[in-house]
C-alpha cells in the first residue's frame, strides 16, 4: 500500500467559470489558472501521482505548453488514472472555500471524479469546510483542496 498528498490552490478572480470535480458551479468568481484551474482535480491528481512516486501534475502538464491552455482538469485526471490501471486505490478530498457553498454539488463532484479514474464512486469521499472567514480561503481570495489517497 501507498499513500500520496495532495494540495492545490487557485486564485478566485471574476470572468472565469468556477470548476470543481468537473461541477461548474454558478458563482460571482471563477478559479484562475493555465487550465479550467479546477483545483479539486488537480488536487487529486497530486496525491494519485505522489502515491505511484510519478511526480506531480506540473510534471505531466507543464502549465508553459499551449496544448494545456484551458484544458479539461477531469480529462487531465483521466490521464492520470491510466498511469495506474492496474491498481486499486480511494481517495479522500477536502475544498477549503468560504464560498460558493458546495454541498449541493459534492455528489456530482464525487461521481465525476469516480467515472475518470474509472472507480466506484464509494472509493472517493469529497467535503467541504469554510475557514471561519481567516486566511486567503476564508477572504474568498481562492481555494484551496488537500487530497490524501490509498493506492494497493
Amino acid at each position: 500500500m501507498r499513500i500520496g498528498h495532495g494540495y492545490d490552490v487557485h486564485k478566485l478572480v471574476t470572468g472565469r467559470k468556477l470548476i470543481l470535480g468537473g461541477v461548474t458551479i454558478p458563482h460571482e468568481t471563477g478559479l484562475l489558472g493555465h487550465s479550467d484551474a479546477d483545483v479539486l482535480a488537480h488536487a487529486v491528481s497530486d496525491a494519485l501521482l505522489g502515491a505511484a512516486a510519478l511526480g506531480d501534475i506540473g510534471g505531466f502538464f507543464p502549465d508553459n505548453d499551449p496544448k494545456y491552455q484551458d484544458a479539461d482538469s477531469i480529462e487531465l485526471l483521466r490521464q492520470v488514472c491510466v498511469e495506474l490501471y492496474d491498481r486499486g486505490y480511494a481517495i479522500d478530498a477536502t475544498v477549503i472555500a468560504q464560498a460558493p457553498k458546495l454541498k449541493p454539488y459534492i455528489e456530482q463532484m464525487r461521481k465525476n471524479l469516480a467515472q475518470a479514474c474509472e472507480i466506484n464512486v464509494n472509493q472517493i469521499s469529497v467535503k467541504a469546510t469554510t475557514e471561519e472567514h481567516l486566511g486567503f480561503t476564508g477572504r474568498k481570495e481562492g481555494i484551496a483542496v488537500h487530497a490524501v489517497c490509498l493506492i494497493i
